[in-house]
């Protein structure tokens, strides 16, 4: 982009024409630069960070580090704590069975009093899991720089944030300084326009992107999702997006703020108010690529190719439309197709079979990835009027507090007990087995969480991913099954 500056006189007889290139800047290059502290040379850029969110997982190792080098946290008003991966998701008023994960939750809450960092626990208003709470507290905003030693940080993205996942050591340095030394990733933007077909959600999106660019597609990258598609989901659809992109192996995801963006924040206990308020959207509004911005990677896709999805692997990448067949192993060579083969075999499928039909033992919705009220809302009005499929057991559990409160609400919870699904309390739950909510060896568990990797829901659990829709779907048939057929 050329600016030139007024016309000076130059000596003698000459005008020189001063023109001073403008280097059109990505969304991420806007956020990164205005929050680089320090470049070293040839190395990583140290970056100031906005928000630091901790759980009683990856902090405990961090905060020994600080009282072995007799350190504080810097900023503790910029730390938001609260204990989700380890926590039941009943009789929360309870003391936790499992010492481990007791020991993690009491440290956390410990540790959080010697530092003066605000705690969400248990049973509290604000408790939640973590990537649900910053968002419906207001405490997510656009322009931000946001870290989590947790690697679905990119949930944040969808507010037009840079957000990522960090390592314990890592999570000490922020505890320290409320800076990181990371060097910058390349630039990525995908693009989805048209209009999504019926029954496609932003997990279905996601899926299918991640499909076809693999689970590595998308390393080495920070992803800016744009088009038409991508504006006309709603901020919950959007941190769905933004969630699954470490999925793809890329650092992190993002979306440009608009006025869904704005709306959303708006009014929530940590938005700025009156003259900050005008302020800040005033900047938010500065917030999207220049026209002639140059990213390293470029993808298109069209919406109407997206249809529900679900997985038969284990890994994310390895989806399917949920009317399609699985693929075969034909033009893989080496470990690739010793590598597909052991995958199917640990899910017990075969190439080339439909996924239509196939029993399934159990469901779970929620997670960070969708144990949001719209996930809630989808997946009640799909079952109201259905029952519950005797051979499903179903586990149904809010992303937060706020979510459980709304739930109850709106009535959604009547709608649920009526096709016989109960409601359980926040937390991480089936999405990763390091609470009670395991799936049992050799059980089918269609999860609207974000990772099939073997073994992630419990020893032996073969995990598909998939929407709220497909998941009710599964839940009121005990098989998979096309939600467009209901719709």
């Amino acid at each position: 982009m050329l600016k030139p500056t007024p016309l000076s006189l130059g000596e003698g007889l000459g005008v020189r024409l001063k023109i001073k290139i403008m280097e059109a800047k990505t969304l991420f290059d806007k956020i990164w630069d205005s929050h680089v502290v320090k470049q070293v040379e040839g190395g990583p850029s140290v970056l100031y960070i906005d928000r630091h969110f901790i759980h009683e997982v990856t902090s405990p190792v961090a905060f020994l580090g600080l009282e072995k080098r007799g350190l504080k946290v810097l900023r503790p008003a910029q730390t938001i704590a609260t204990p989700d991966h380890n926590v039941p998701t009943i009789n929360q008023n309870l003391s936790i069975k499992d010492e481990l994960s007791r020991n993690q939750v009491e440290m956390l809450k410990k540790n959080c009093a010697n530092h003066g960092i605000v705690y969400h626990g248990l049973g509290t208003e604000g408790h939640g899991v973590v990537h649900i709470i910053g968002p419906e507290m207001g405490i997510t905003q656009p322009g931000m720089t946001i870290v989590c030693g947790d690697s679905h940080t990119s949930t944040h993205g969808a507010f037009g944030a840079i957000a990522f996942g960090i390592g314990t050591s890592e999570v000490e340095m922020v505890f320290a300084s409320q800076c990181i030394m990371q060097p910058k990733p390349k630039k990525m933007r995908i693009t989805v326009n048209g209009t999504l077909g019926k029954g496609v959600t932003a997990k279905d999106i996601a899926l299918y992107i991640i499909s076809k660019i693999s689970t590595s597609g998308g390393t080495g990258h920070f992803i800016e999702y744009a088009g038409s598609a991508i504006t006309s989901l709603t901020m919950e659809g959007r941190m769905t997006l933004c969630n699954l992109s470490i999925e793809s192996g890329a650092r992190g995801g993002m979306i440009a703020p608009d006025d869904t963006t704005i709306n959303y924040v708006k009014g929530r206990q940590f938005a700025p108010k009156g003259a900050e308020w005008d302020k800040a959207v005033a900047y938010w509004k500065t917030l999207k690529t220049d026209e002639g911005a140059v990213f390293d990677t470029e993808l298109v896709f069209d919406a109407a190719d997206i249809e529900p999805m679900i997985t038969y692997g284990t890994n994310p990448g390895m989806g399917i439309g949920v009317s399609q067949s699985i693929p075969t192993s034909e033009g893989l060579t080496g470990t690739d197709k010793l590598t597909y083969e052991k995958s199917l075999k640990y899910m017990g499928y075969s190439e080339g079979e439909k996924m239509i039909g196939k029993s399934i033992d159990y469901v779970f919705v929620g997670s960070c990835t969708n144990g949001r009220i719209e996930d809630f809302r989808a997946f009640a009005d799909f079952v109201k009027g259905k029952k519950k499929a005797d051979n499903v057991t179903a586990w149904i559990v809010p992303g937060s507090q706020a979510v459980e409160k709304q739930i109850r609400a709106e009535g959604l919870v009547e709608i649920l007990e009526a096709a016989g699904f109960e409601l359980r309390q926040p937390g991480c739950s089936a999405c990763l087995a390091m609470n009670d909510d395991k799936i049992p060896e050799g059980k089918y568990s269609v999860s609207t969480s974000n990772r099939n990797f073997e073994g992630r829901q419990g020893p032996g659990a073969r995990t598909l991913l998939a929407s709220p829709l497909t998941a009710a779907a599964a839940a009121v048939t005990g098989k998979i099954t096309d939600p467009r057929e209901f719709l």
